[in-house]
Order: C-alpha cells, then structure tokens, then sequence
C-alpha cells in the first residue's frame, strides 16, 4: 500500500522546503504528479494505521499554515 499526500501552500505559511524536510523525516518520500509526497508502507496497513499516520501528519504540520490531503491505494 502507498499513502499519497497532496500539500497546499500559503504564501503567509512556512516554506515548501522546510514542509518537505519534516515530512521526509517522517518517511515520506517526495513525488512529481498529482501528487507532492508518498509513504510506501511496504506492505498492506490497518484501519488504524492509516488514522495514526494521518493524526501524526497533522501534528507535524500543525502551526505551518498548509492544508493537505491524504489519499491511500
């Protein structure tokens, strides 16, 4: 299963690359195409596990003035 997030950005936010730099810390990967990052989970994931991963998105990007949307295959 991959995770594919799709981040919007504000001018008044934080900038692109420090985004990247706490999501790739995470595991994230960064993508080109409709998407801007992937989480290979390397097998399939739970219910749960997909609720933790989004709950952990949004503390890591609490406070940065982005938007994103999470959507998993």
């Amino acid at each position: 299963m991959e995770t594919y997030l799709r981040v919007n950005f504000h001018s008044e936010g934080a900038k692109p690359s420090e985004i990247s730099d706490r999501l790739e810390g995470f595991g994230f990967e960064p993508t080109q195409g409709n998407y801007d990052f992937v989480y290979d989970w390397r097998g399939p994931a739970t219910i749960d596990q997909l609720l933790d991963l989004s709950d952990e998105v949004t503390r890591l990007l609490r406070g940065y003035r982005v938007l994103f949307e999470i959507e998993t295959v």
